[in-house]
């Protein structure tokens, strides 16, 4: 069993909801994103995301692009994100982390290098955005040889047919996103989502997590009420990178406190 299932199964036993931060590795520079990840882990996070810096991230609205564009600025890559990885393990070996990111880092450094590395490190998952199903065959045969999950997307406009593609692949759980765009768009709509969770849920027994639009503590509460996980990523980089201009690597107590609000809410249902 992966630490993601585990973590995912105690969480039901507990008749709680998964709460999964997504942060860029290296935003704003590489030495926030050990010490963020533990203060995350703090602050209540379940699993955490690490997006790995690149160029062209096409599914991310302007704040993570601007956080892609800081973490390059510091040269940081997928090899770097891995050690960034192994440097958590050395004082965390239970949460889980899944690497989000684009296929070009990924195909640079060829489907069985990743997997080994992933393994070495003690990565949990990887979500290859701009990957589809049919795509990811080689990629998801390594990483099952290496019990790392394969995390898939789902969007609102994704056909019956196109969900039964992802569900047969993916491992772990499943990331619907709630909104048409890109990251950080606004306008949740809990209602849709919920009928569209049920539509996925119907093909699967996989937990089912939803991002995009989740901002605060009262819309990470209404989505853990018919999700089985919240991610939240444009809220918490926005929040990192308003108080590190004033606080430097003391931002990220107060940046995380959203975290745990968000954590809070979801407990309180």
């Amino acid at each position: 069993m992966s630490r993601i299932t585990a973590c995912l199964q105690a969480l039901k036993a507990q008749g709680k909801k998964a709460l999964i931060p997504y942060i860029v590795a290296g935003d704003p520079g590489p030495e926030f994103t050990v010490p963020l990840m533990h203060q995350l882990v703090a602050q209540g996070a379940d699993i955490l995301e690490l997006g790995v810096p690149f160029s062209d991230p096409m599914a991310e609205g302007p704040v993570i692009q601007l956080a892609h564009e800081r973490a390059l600025k510091h040269n940081v890559s997928l090899t770097s994100v891995l050690a960034m990885v192994k440097e958590f393990r050395l004082k965390d070996q239970v949460t889980p982390i899944v690497l989000m990111g684009y296929a070009n880092p990924v195909v640079r450094m060829g489907v069985e290098q990743l997997a080994a590395s992933a393994a070495a490190v003690g990565l949990d998952g990887l979500l290859t955005v701009d990957m589809p199903p049919e795509e990811a065959v080689e990629l998801n045969l390594a990483l099952k040889a290496v019990n790392v999950d394969s995390i898939f997307l789902i969007a609102p406009t994704t056909t019956e047919a196109r969900i039964q593609s992802i569900v047969d692949l993916a491992t772990g759980y499943l990331y619907y996103v709630s909104l048409k765009g890109v990251t950080g768009a606004a306008n949740l709509d809990i209602v849709s989502v919920k009928e569209k969770l049920a539509q996925i849920k119907a093909k699967t027994d996989l937990p089912v997590t939803v991002g995009f639009g989740i901002k605060d503590a009262a819309t990470a509460a209404a989505v853990a009420k018919v999700a089985d996980g919240v991610v939240v990523g444009s809220a918490l980089v926005q929040a990192l990178a308003t108080l590190v201009e004033s606080k430097g690597l003391g931002a990220i107590e107060p940046a995380s406190q959203l975290i745990g609000d968000m954590r809070k809410a979801m407990d309180s249902l």
